[in-house]
Protein backbone atom coordinates (compact mmCIF):
# COMPACT_ATOMS: atom_id res chain seq x y z
CA UNK A 1 0.00 0.00 0.00
CA UNK A 2 1.19 3.40 -1.13
CA UNK A 3 1.56 6.11 1.86
CA UNK A 4 0.56 8.77 -0.99
CA UNK A 5 -1.48 11.55 1.16
CA UNK A 6 -4.12 13.05 -1.35
CA UNK A 7 -6.22 16.44 -1.55
CA UNK A 8 -9.60 16.24 -0.45
CA UNK A 9 -12.61 18.40 -1.14
CA UNK A 10 -16.00 17.57 -0.17
CA UNK A 11 -19.17 19.31 -2.33
CA UNK A 12 -23.05 19.58 -3.37
CA UNK A 13 -24.71 17.74 -5.98
CA UNK A 14 -28.19 18.09 -7.41
CA UNK A 15 -28.48 14.64 -6.31
CA UNK A 16 -28.00 15.03 -3.10
CA UNK A 17 -29.87 17.92 -3.30
CA UNK A 18 -32.98 16.27 -4.43
CA UNK A 19 -32.52 13.30 -1.74
CA UNK A 20 -32.90 16.07 0.81
CA UNK A 21 -36.60 16.22 -0.01
CA UNK A 22 -36.33 11.95 0.87
CA UNK A 23 -34.40 12.73 4.26
CA UNK A 24 -31.22 12.78 5.50
CA UNK A 25 -32.01 9.15 7.17
CA UNK A 26 -32.76 7.14 3.88
CA UNK A 27 -30.60 4.64 2.71
CA UNK A 28 -30.01 6.38 -0.39
CA UNK A 29 -28.79 9.68 1.01
CA UNK A 30 -26.49 7.41 3.50
CA UNK A 31 -25.14 5.85 0.59
CA UNK A 32 -24.54 9.34 -1.47
CA UNK A 33 -22.72 10.90 1.55
CA UNK A 34 -20.38 7.87 2.12
CA UNK A 35 -19.01 7.24 -1.24
CA UNK A 36 -15.37 9.05 -2.23
CA UNK A 37 -14.75 9.67 -5.90
CA UNK A 38 -10.85 8.66 -7.05
CA UNK A 39 -9.09 8.61 -10.55
CA UNK A 40 -8.21 5.49 -11.94
CA UNK A 41 -4.06 5.68 -11.44
CA UNK A 42 -4.90 6.93 -7.62
CA UNK A 43 -6.73 4.06 -6.83
CA UNK A 44 -4.09 1.38 -8.57
CA UNK A 45 -1.67 2.81 -6.54
CA UNK A 46 -3.55 2.36 -2.83
CA UNK A 47 -4.55 -0.81 -4.33
CA UNK A 48 -9.06 -0.01 -4.05
CA UNK A 49 -11.01 -1.24 -6.81
CA UNK A 50 -14.40 -0.05 -7.32
CA UNK A 51 -17.18 -0.40 -4.86
CA UNK A 52 -14.46 -1.43 -2.06
CA UNK A 53 -14.71 0.68 1.64
CA UNK A 54 -11.92 2.77 2.87
CA UNK A 55 -10.57 5.13 5.51
CA UNK A 56 -10.15 8.28 5.37
CA UNK A 57 -8.15 10.15 7.51
CA UNK A 58 -7.50 13.27 8.75
CA UNK A 59 -5.71 15.44 11.97
CA UNK A 60 -9.15 15.80 12.67
CA UNK A 61 -10.55 12.44 12.66
CA UNK A 62 -11.68 9.37 10.02
CA UNK A 63 -14.50 8.61 7.79
CA UNK A 64 -15.31 4.98 6.10
CA UNK A 65 -16.29 5.58 1.81
CA UNK A 66 -17.15 3.78 -0.53
CA UNK A 67 -14.16 4.32 -3.51
CA UNK A 68 -16.21 5.16 -6.78
CA UNK A 69 -13.43 5.56 -10.03
CA UNK A 70 -14.09 8.86 -11.72
CA UNK A 71 -12.99 11.68 -13.53
CA UNK A 72 -10.79 13.76 -11.13
CA UNK A 73 -7.43 14.96 -11.21
CA UNK A 74 -4.71 12.92 -9.95
CA UNK A 75 -4.24 13.20 -6.35
CA UNK A 76 -7.68 14.53 -5.53
CA UNK A 77 -10.88 12.93 -3.61
CA UNK A 78 -13.96 14.14 -3.83
CA UNK A 79 -16.98 13.64 -1.80
CA UNK A 80 -20.43 14.62 -1.19
CA UNK A 81 -20.70 16.92 1.86
CA UNK A 82 -22.67 15.23 4.75
CA UNK A 83 -21.99 13.21 8.46
CA UNK A 84 -19.38 11.34 6.94
CA UNK A 85 -17.11 14.21 6.12
CA UNK A 86 -18.18 16.24 9.25
CA UNK A 87 -16.08 13.43 11.05
CA UNK A 88 -13.08 14.75 8.85
CA UNK A 89 -13.15 18.08 10.19
CA UNK A 90 -11.58 20.33 12.75
CA UNK A 91 -13.69 22.92 14.54
CA UNK A 92 -11.41 26.07 13.32
CA UNK A 93 -14.17 28.01 10.92
CA UNK A 94 -11.68 31.43 10.37
CA UNK A 95 -14.57 33.67 11.37
CA UNK A 96 -17.15 32.25 8.57
CA UNK A 97 -19.05 29.91 11.04
CA UNK A 98 -18.65 26.60 8.56
CA UNK A 99 -15.45 24.82 9.10
CA UNK A 100 -13.13 24.52 6.11
CA UNK A 101 -14.30 21.58 3.73
CA UNK A 102 -11.57 21.92 0.84
CA UNK A 103 -8.00 21.33 0.50
CA UNK A 104 -7.46 18.66 3.52
CA UNK A 105 -4.76 16.63 3.14
CA UNK A 106 -5.83 12.51 3.97
CA UNK A 107 -4.71 9.43 3.89
CA UNK A 108 -6.53 6.59 2.39
CA UNK A 109 -6.47 3.66 3.96
CA UNK A 110 -7.90 0.17 1.80
CA UNK A 111 -10.56 -1.67 3.89
CA UNK A 112 -11.26 -5.48 3.23
CA UNK A 113 -14.60 -5.69 1.22
CA UNK A 114 -17.39 -7.04 3.31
Amino acid sequence: MSSKRFILNSTRSARQGSLINVGKDSEEYRALTSSMVMCAADMAEVGLVEGQPALIRTAFGESRFICEQGKVPEGMIVVPYGPPTCRLMGGDTDGTGMPTSKGWEVEVIPLEKI
